[in-house]
């Protein structure tokens, strides 16, 4: 039963936000499993925690006026959400995408507070972006809209204050165009934005950090019921970052990837992808630009089926298989899918993507018990790298890629403990989506109680 105070909170929030429905499932999704924490906590309706969080630091939004090639005046609309500060600084990506609003932002956003809080990383929570659009734009138009965007957004970020990363549609170029016009603006070399390129203060094992910290996550949730990860059939979504490394990790672990994704439609390669086909993908999407299909011309043990939105369910997901990791975008697996996965023999999930089950998938999930994984968690190893980043750059030192590495698996070790450490204090053992929100929650409601009303 969700708790009277987590019900108020909603109800105020849907009528003062009734146009966010991203955010207002990020929000549902964590209150309806406080309830055993805000019952053992009173003070934390004393202290007006839920109103509190749940209304953003800041919100900036902007014009960012930029000139195409063709000498064309062209604006879009810039944001940054600033969640909570309460653990740290600031942390979270920035998304290029014509799908960006406020809303999205603020689900994001929501969403960072309690994944960075689960890192044990000093990191607050935020997240930004603009509804522009980089694919099919020259080099010149991206540095040209990027220059535009820094122009306003350096006078509310720093390496104490703000430090953004990548997202969807920001990748090294858009950073590196980004970080650039910062150092101009702010005349000083600090580490303000992580996904840098290693030459000048990224760190190592960054990009992969996503996705074999999904892995990680998902084999911690194996070995809790005796199991590993080895002759796993598993289907990954997507075909980019967070997928290809997710697939990367798999392989070294003995599992056997069997599908891959994009906008256009999935293959399902029985046969399993391995190291040799890994590495074509990844020059098919990172250099070609090609699509998913090729992969199927290309490779004779698979088959392609295209996109079809009049279904009701995403075909990829009634794959016969034992994981799953979604690694694609926001709500691309719904309760039917959630079905067909559970028809099919798959025992885990774990999420590369930010909320990709809808709130009925994740209850078929939970009331199955199978190994679960919300993204909070299962995907905190991209911003854990980050924090790990944002050291080496206060250090002035760069590590190796095999203490990056090492330090990520500490990371989502601990995450994992601590989940399930929160569900069998809260009597909800091996329900680690409670316990992921219970467990980030709490700290940061202890932070705010502590500091006070600020």
């Amino acid at each position: 039963m969700i708790h009277s105070y987590a019900t108020e909170a909603l109800e105020q929030l849907h009528n003062r936000h009734a146009h966010e429905r991203e955010f207002l499932q990020a929000a549902e999704e964590v209150l309806e499993t406080l309830g055993p924490a805000l019952e053992k906590h009173p003070e934390y309706r004393e202290h007006a925690i839920l109103d509190r969080v749940l209304e953003p630091e800041r919100i900036i939004t902007f014009r960012v006026p930029w000139v195409d090639d063709g000498g064309n005046v062209r604006v879009n609309r810039g944001y940054r959400v600033q969640f909570s500060s309460v653990l740290g600084p600031y942390k979270g990506g920035l998304r290029f995408h014509p799908s960006v609003n406020q809303s999205i932002l603020k689900f994001l956003g929501f969403e960072q507070i309690f994944k960075n809080a689960l890192t044990g990383r000093p990191i607050g929570g935020g997240k930004g972006g603009a509804d522009f659009d980089p694919k099919g734009k020259s080099d010149r138009e991206v540095m040209a809209f990027c220059h535009s965007f820094m122009n306003e957004l350096f006078r509310y970020i720093g390496a104490d204050t703000d430090v953004p990363a990548g997202d969807i549609g920001v990748g090294a170029r858009e950073v590196g165009y980004l970080f650039g016009q910062y150092k101009r603006l702010a005349n000083e070399f600090t580490g303000v934005f992580t996904g840098k390129d290693p030459k000048w203060g990224g760190s190592l094992i960054r990009p992969e950090a996503t996705g074999y910290g999904c892995v990680y996550f998902c084999r911690e949730m194996a070995k809790s019921r005796g199991e590993s990860l080895e002759g796993k059939r598993c289907i990954v979504s997507g075909s980019g970052n967070v997928a290809q490394y997710t697939c990367e990790k798999l392989i070294q672990l003995g599992a056997k990837p069997v599908a891959l994704s994009d906008s256009g439609g999935f293959v399902h390669d029985p046969d399993g992808i391995d190291v040799e086909k890994l590495a074509w993908v990844m020059e098919l999407k990172n250099e070609r630009r090609g699509r998913i299909s090729e992969y199927a011309d290309e490779f004779k043990s698979a088959t392609y089926t295209a996109s079809d939105r009049s279904l009701s369910h995403n075909p990829i997901w009634s794959i016969e298989a034992d994981a799953a990791f979604p690694s694609a975008t926001q709500n691309e697996l719904n309760g039917e899918d959630a079905t067909n996965l559970l028809k099919n023999g798959v025992k885990y999930v774990s999420e590369g993507a930010n909320m990709p089950s809808t709130v009925e998938a994740v209850t078929k999930f939970r009331e199955a018990k199978i190994g679960y994984g919300p993204a909070k968690a299962a995907n905190a190893g991209g911003v854990g790298t980050s924090a790990l980043e944002m050291t080496q750059n206060g250090m002035r030192d760069r590590w190796d890629a095999e203490r990056v590495e090492s330090e990520l698996l500490k990371i989502m070790v601990q995450i994992h403990e601590d989940c399930a450490g929160a569900a069998d204090t809260y009597g909800m053992p091996g329900d680690l989506a409670a316990g992921a929100n219970l467990a980030g929650f709490a700290k940061v409601a202890d932070a705010m109680i502590e500091q006070g009303v600020v």
